[in-house]
């Protein structure tokens, strides 16, 4: 049976101020970032963050919406400890953007709209939101500037929600809109099943992308259980419970009109004129980088969708391969450059490509192993570090096959009768002893492809 998930993403802007108003947003201490008017105090009156409406503007654009010639904002009203002011500012009556897309792997999905919110202010809990005897609130958090992407309710598993928020993650980067260690992402997911003729249930404010997908993976197995043992689904807004990694009832669902929109009279109506539109970010988004590097530089889909994941990697690539062979660029970055990445949580590719033009000159004309090559890549990003001197000083340079190799190669099944018979046997791990031998006599100066055509020559 068919399952049905819709998502309301809130994706926190990369901006120095609020949204409304002066105040940072990337305080720590708690209630050290809030003024009159993140806080609604009377008398007090917001003004439009211009960065973030470009910020918006180019994301809408990106993500093929049709732009809004004219903007204003509504006050959402509703009682809750989180807005001081009784009301968010919002826009519904007319998003920014209407009707765009996202193209997944197999399929696209629609976007039903994009607007600009502020961010209520942080609760904290005493354990989770049931059993809290108490709550604080931080309201640093209110008045931060949030994109609220809604999509059509058009995919049917988690999985296709991860990779959704993925794509959407990396062409924020691309745009330069969204930092992943200052901004949040975060997703009330709207979930029904088949069985209940698609009776709606959301799940309220998850954040991360695991959490995003265990919670919509529970909740449809939950509904359907719900759903065999008592032939109905209540429509109601559920919490994520992180801990228990469950959804837990919070409240009856509420409706748009629960809310009574009202526009909001201290900030004037928009119009989207020439300047503005001037001012939106254009760039190459990861789709479409990828089709390029496929095509100008002949690299397979698969090495060029991970360094396309990635903005400041692909465009070390791009500055690797006006001189170096870009295949072999591009495996070696896919592969190794990104594993010494995340080994030592380094965040950035090497500022300076020579050194790695250089290793990959030396890997080419096998003037060193890949076995070195790789021992190499780990000391790319020390500073002062150079490949050339690195490989002299240490004597690293590769071995000719005329270099004593072949007696190595003679040596090793001498001394090895038991593991050449395996071979023999049909063992083929045995071979990789034999090379592993003479590899080990050699110091990894030794080619292994070459080695296992001498071996296999011998036995």
């Amino acid at each position: 049976m068919k399952s049905m998930i819709g998502l309301e993403i809130h994706v926190q802007l990369r901006t120095e101020s609020k949204l409304f108003c002066g105040c940072g947003t990337n305080s720590s201490e708690p209630n050290s970032a809030c003024c009159e008017i993140c806080l609604g105090m009377p008398g007090s009156k917001p003004m439009l963050n211009k960065k973030a409406l470009i910020f918006a503007l180019s994301a809408a654009k990106a993500l093929n919406f049709t732009i809004s010639k004219e903007m204003f904002f509504s006050r959402k009203t509703y009682f809750y400890p989180d807005l001081s002011k009784n009301f968010q500012i919002t826009q519904f009556e007319v998003p920014l953007g209407l009707n765009g897309k996202i193209k997944l792997e197999n399929k696209e999905i629609g976007l039903r709209r994009l607007h600009l919110e502020e961010d209520p202010a942080s609760l904290v809990h005493s354990g989770t939101i049931q059993d809290s005897i108490f709550v604080l609130i931080d309201y640093n958090r209110s008045g931060i500037p949030l994109m609220e992407i809604v999509t059509e309710p058009e995919m049917e598993n988690a999985e296709e929600a991860r990779e959704l928020l993925k794509s959407l993650r990396q062409i924020m980067e691309y745009l330069g809109i969204f930092d992943v260690d200052m901004c949040i992402i975060k997703a009330d997911a709207n979930v029904s099943i088949e069985e209940s003729n698609f009776s709606r249930v959301e799940i309220k404010n998850i954040s991360g992308f695991k959490d995003i997908v265990d919670a919509i993976s529970y909740e449809i197995e939950r509904q359907r259980k719900a759903f065999r043992e008592e032939g109905v689904i209540r429509l109601e807004t559920r919490g994520w419970n992180a801990e228990k990694r469950i959804t837990e009832s919070l409240r009856q669902k509420e409706t748009e009109d629960d809310y009574g929109y009202i526009f909001d009279a201290d900030l004037t109506p928009i119009i989207i004129n020439e300047e503005i539109e001037r001012s939106i970010i254009n760039v190459e988004l990861p789709q479409h980088r990828v089709k390029r590097f496929m095509l100008d530089f002949g690299i397979a889909k698969e090495d060029a969708e991970v360094i396309c994941q990635d903005k400041e990697i692909s465009r070390f690539f791009e500055r690797v391969s006006a001189f170096a062979d870009p295949v072999l660029a591009s495996k070696w970055i896919r592969r190794e450059l990104t594993r010494v990445m995340n080994k030592k949580g380094i965040k950035q590719p090497p500022q300076n490509a020579e050194n790695f033009v250089k290793l990959m000159d030396l890997i080419k004309s096998t003037k060193i192993t890949e076995r070195t090559g790789q021992r190499i890549i780990e000391k790319i990003f020390d500073d002062g570090f150079n490949v050339e001197e690195h490989v002299q000083e240490n004597n690293l340079s590769a071995l000719p096959t005329d270099s004593g190799i072949d007696e190595l190669c003679r040596k090793a099944v001498a001394e090895n009768p038991s593991v050449v018979q395996d071979y023999k046997n049909g063992k083929q791990e045995a071979l990789n002893f034999l090379v592993g031998q003479v590899m080990k006599a050699t110091k990894g100066r030794a080619d292994a492809k070459k080695l296992r055509e001498i071996i296999l020559g011998i036995i």
